[in-house]
């Protein structure tokens, strides 16, 4: 873990060089768990916002800002040997006082240039998309980490969908897909669950009442230690209908093709270009407009996606999920992308697979499963 933290430490001085910054503060969620090699700031999981702020200064000193209901806590549990010093406020000033952790930050840098992942007034600047950019690159034990995520999640809604029966709702069987993250130590700040005709109706379906009946489909983004596995799995009560069959198929197709684009240098624009050449050779041409394709991942569910202007490029050994969909179905996994190829690691262990060739390269997408 230290060399993980200190590489990324590394990553931050680098970024404040080139944005003329003395210090860079890190408050949102996702950034804690990424500084910290999975650390938590996060009490209140509605706001991107947590509860302390990392500040890194450019002359190497590294400080903890934290009212004193957290900062023993994040101490003890999520820096232990990270080589933080405490700076501790009193809550009731915090809540009169919006500012006062930029202004405590900025006295630690004599009120030079402070840079933050969140708006913090005039006086701040905002450096997300440097620090997003900072942290595109996965380590090595971060693509460990992350490949045991994709394991344990692909396995646990694996399991939870061979024990489904009809008749359920859509709020039960998202229910069921907590408990089973939860039991491998995940949660998904993204739940999608649609039956039957909900399938076709909506790409983004928000669970309901509604009953399973026939066909399926369960969307989860599972989080563990900060990092973000994607993946959405159907389900059929008996026979697979033939068209449900054959458009699943086709998406698979789409999927291969976005997944040989994905090459570190690749801009987003470019496999947006890619995935919709795809529909229109699949026979479903303008399925890109109906939703977007999913992109990199990591810390969120998705750092950006793929769109006609996306300047962003693929980076060496990073991660993203994508989600191309034929109306009434989606494949999605989530990929690294590595110098000399690209890595699935959600897939699901005795999945029924849709293999897919793309100039000489080998998938095995998620198929069908039929109950």
């Amino acid at each position: 873990m230290k060399e993980e933290v200190e590489e990324k430490i590394e990553r931050l001085m680098r970024l404040m060089t080139h944005e003329g910054l003395s210090g860079v503060l890190l408050n949102a969620q996702h950034n804690f768990a990424w500084l910290t090699a999975g650390g938590r700031n996060g009490i209140d999981q509605s706001r991107e916002a947590g509860a302390g702020s990392l500040l890194v200064c450019a002359d190497g000193r590294r400080f903890v800002l934290a009212n004193k209901i957290e900062l023993s806590r994040l101490m003890s549990e999520e820096l232990t040997g990270q080589g933080y010093e405490p700076v501790e406020y009193p809550w009731e000033e915090e809540k009169g006082n919006p500012g006062l952790v930029a202004d405590l930050a900025g006295s630690l840098i004599k009120n030079s240039k402070l840079g933050s992942d969140l708006s913090l007034g005039k006086s701040v600047a905002v450096v997300e998309g440097a620090i997003a950019r900072a942290r595109s690159q996965l380590t090595d034990s971060e693509v460990e980490r992350f490949r045991l995520l994709g394991r344990d999640a692909a396995m646990a809604i694996g399991n939870l969908a061979r024990a489904l029966t009809p008749g359920l709702t859509e709020r039960e069987v998202a229910r069921m897909a907590a408990d089973a993250l939860a039991g491998i130590g995940a949660y998904s700040p993204v739940t999608l669950v649609a039956a039957d005709e909900r399938i076709r109706r909506f790409r983004h379906p928000v669970p309901t009442d509604l009953r399973w009946e026939k066909t399926l489909m369960i969307v989860v983004c599972a989080r563990r230690q900060g990092l973000i596995a994607s993946l959405t799995r159907l389900v059929c009560y008996g026979a697979i209908p033939e068209e449900l069959s054959r458009r699943t198929e086709l998406t698979a197709g789409v999927n291969g093709k976005i997944f040989t684009s994905t090459k570190p240098g690749i801009s987003g624009s470019d496999i947006f270009s890619v995935a919709a050449q795809a529909y229109r050779d699949a026979g479903f041409p303008g399925e890109e407009l109906l939703h977007h394709q999913g992109g990199a991942t990591g810390y969120r569910t998705r750092d950006w996606v793929a769109h006609p202007q996306c300047t962003e490029q693929v980076q060496v050994d990073q991660a993203f999920a994508w989600n191309p969909s034929i109306t009434g179905t989606k494949v999605e996994e989530t990929c690294i992308a590595f110098a000399d190829g690209l890595e699935i690691i959600t897939a699901t262990p005795d999945w029924p697979a849709i293999p897919v060739e793309v100039s000489g390269r080998a998938y095995h997408l998620p198929g069908i499963l039929s109950l």
